[in-house]
């Protein structure tokens, strides 16, 4: 990993407060991520189970985290099974976690080899009546590969069907969905970096170059500051662009007139930054890209610091920015009096020109776990990001900072280092 090591402290307290949460005599699995196979003999890079890491700081395949909080083979309350390592996969593959190097990262006393996994799952399982096991319930989960965690349920039901089975991930949802202040460092590592690749790209940016031009230089400067790299697929989109919302092919030139769109986000230990900023390719707004970015902001401002509090829901929070957004796009010209008298309610007027939701939970996940209509409470971490979108006029804006959920006041914007202001933006594209 190229990221510092994390206080194991972390990985303690989320296995305590995991197992608060537990009903008496239970077992829990969690299991690491495949390494998923491409073509011929070739597999994609690694990323770790966030469930699994959340609890136990462990980034390597092949690892099965057991917990049993009230087990009465003490020395098995918690245990993880890894990989062990040879001469030969330390001459192809590297090093793998050592038992005390694995019982430093997670601060887990009891590590095994996998091979002891069975036998001392069974003796585990003689004793157990509840067993939580994991699968991806996220509401936006696309499943369509088979993962360990289902594979394991099967082979679990099968040889073990009469006790009873439990999901956890509602347990990890109210867990996550609320950030201690060693994971918001975390995310503000992330931050920090991505901070410092667009400052990189504002004065690398001129009529000409290719979005990719740009793409390679916020990855630059974010594996040189010990990030594994972006946080999801960078959007790096100038002119038309920017009015496809998951445009990522990042191929086009850069034409003097035009604004680029950037969604892009660093990743660090695992923890996700997620930003987006629009510059002028030129240097400098035309009047009418300063007024639509100026209603972009204001939106966002006022969401920060009047609508994203404790107490309310997302789907609450939405409609609260949608009512903004129709006064300013009214401001705008872009709609009328008779647009919003004609609306469809499923389908507000505004939602020609911004289309996609303002907030989403952040962390491990770029889109983190939490409750769809959970209330909103302090520790929690969300993006706010408005935006308005333009094709008739070539043009695409928004603006993306990440805030920390405060209680009786503003929440805390991770984002508040990296430039947003016209005058800022400018003044570093000039100089």
């Amino acid at each position: 990993m190229k990221y510092e090591p994390i206080s194991s402290e972390l990985f303690i307290q989320n296995r305590k407060r995991f197992c608060e949460q537990l009903k008496p005599n239970s077992i829990a699995i969690f299991h690491s991520n495949d390494i998923l196979p491409t073509n011929a003999d070739g597999t994609m890079p690694f990323k770790q189970n966030t469930d699994l890491f959340y609890l136990s700081g462990i980034d390597q395949e092949e690892s099965i985290l057991v917990i049993y909080s009230d087990s009465n083979f003490g020395e098995f309350r918690e245990v993880l099974f890894l990989k062990e390592t040879s001469e030969e996969i330390a001459i192809w593959e590297g090093h793998k976690y050592t038992k005390e190097e694995a019982t430093a990262t997670s601060g887990i006393r009891t590590i095994k080899w996998l091979p002891d996994f069975k036998k001392v799952f069974h003796m585990l399982m003689s004793e157990a009546e509840h067993v939580y096991v994991s699968t991806n319930e996220h509401w936006r989960a696309d499943i369509s590969v088979e993962t360990r965690d289902s594979r394991f349920i099967k082979w679990c039901k099968e040889f073990y069907p009469v006790h009873q089975y439990e999901r956890v991930n509602p347990v990890m949802h109210r867990l996550r969905s609320v950030k201690s202040q060693l994971e918001i460092d975390q995310i503000q590592k992330a931050c920090d970096i991505t901070n410092r690749g667009f400052r990189r790209v504002l004065e690398f940016i001129k009529p000409g170059v290719m979005e990719y031009e740009i793409e390679a230089e916020f990855i630059h400067e974010f594996i040189r500051s010990r990030s594994a790299g972006f946080a999801y697929a960078p959007i790096i989109a100038s002119g038309y662009n920017a009015c496809v919302l998951h445009y990522i092919d990042n191929n086009k030139e850069c034409k003097d007139g035009d604004l680029i769109l950037f969604d892009v986000g660093a990743e660090y230990a695992n923890y996700n930054a997620d930003m987006s900023r629009t510059v002028p390719v030129s240097g400098r707004f035309t009047d009418r890209q300063k007024a639509v970015y100026n209603a972009v902001l204001r939106v966002k401002e006022a969401c920060a610091n009047d609508l994203l509090v404790p107490g309310t829901t997302i789907v609450e929070y939405h409609k609260e920015v949608g009512k903004l957004m129709e006064s300013e796009l009214l401001g705008l010209g872009l709609l009328d009096k008779a647009d919003i008298q004609n609306q469809n309610p499923e389908w507000p007027a505004y939602k020609k020109y911004f289309m996609h939701g303002t907030s989403h939970y952040l962390g491990l996940d770029v889109h983190d776990y939490g409750g769809h209509h959970a209330t909103i409470q302090e520790g929690m971490v969300f993006t706010i990001e408005p935006g308005i979108y333009i094709p008739e006029e070539n043009m695409g804006i928004r603006l993306e900072d990440n805030y920390v959920i405060q209680d009786g006041k503003p929440p805390v914007n991770l984002m508040k280092d990296i430039p947003l202001s016209i005058e800022e933006i400018e003044d570093i594209m000039n100089r």
